[in-house]
């Protein structure tokens, strides 16, 4: 069994709210965050291990599937995608930039995991629909050509439910740009 992680967005907060209460019942898992985001919808992302995150989110979904906007099961998350969650990832020598924006919560983390998978490179944030109006957004650092194919790979995959929205990929930012980011 490997850790996990899963998601799911809903249309409203009342149903949101039970939906989290009904995921930690299903299975053994963890609420990372549940919370209300712009405009007025609830996400719910959990972890634990995989088989126990997956019957939590089945059970979310065939519960409370007509107020569902998305959902996930990640198996064997990328490292990063926990720390920029959170905001507390740590950047000691940022290189090119990459920045990719989707309309919702969901597509943002599976995006993310894409992104940190396939290139030699680090997730910096996961801003995911908080005071956005539901769009997230996710940045990432690392060589020219790795930020590329990271940000290529995450449009790809975050494109499949046609939640992309838009992508910037910059080679050498300014100093005084890094560091409203960092």
């Amino acid at each position: 069994m490997s850790k996990a992680i899963g998601m799911v967005e809903y249309n409203t907060v009342s149903t949101g709210v039970a939906a989290a209460d009904l995921l930690v019942k299903t299975s053994d898992v963890e609420i990372i965050e549940a919370q209300t985001v712009c405009p007025g919808k609830y996400i719910v992302i959990i972890t634990g291990e995989l088989s126990a995150v997956r019957a939590s989110v089945d059970a979310s979904k065939t519960r409370f599937g007509t107020k569902l906007i998305d959902s996930f099961v990640l198996g064997n998350p990328a490292e990063d995608i926990f720390p920029a969650i959170y905001g507390t990832t740590v950047i000691d020598n940022p290189n090119a930039l990459g920045v990719l924006e989707t309309f919702n919560a969901a597509a943002i983390i599976v995006a993310a995991d894409a992104a940190a998978k396939t290139a030699d490179v680090k997730l910096i944030e996961l801003r995911i629909a908080k005071g956005m109006c539901g769009k997230s957004y996710m940045m990432l650092t690392g060589e020219v050509a790795a930020v590329t194919a990271a940000i290529e790979k995450a449009k790809k995959t975050s494109g499949d439910g046609g939640m992309f929205l838009d992508s910037t990929v910059i080679a050498n930012p300014d100093s005084k740009l890094w560091s409203t980011i960092l």
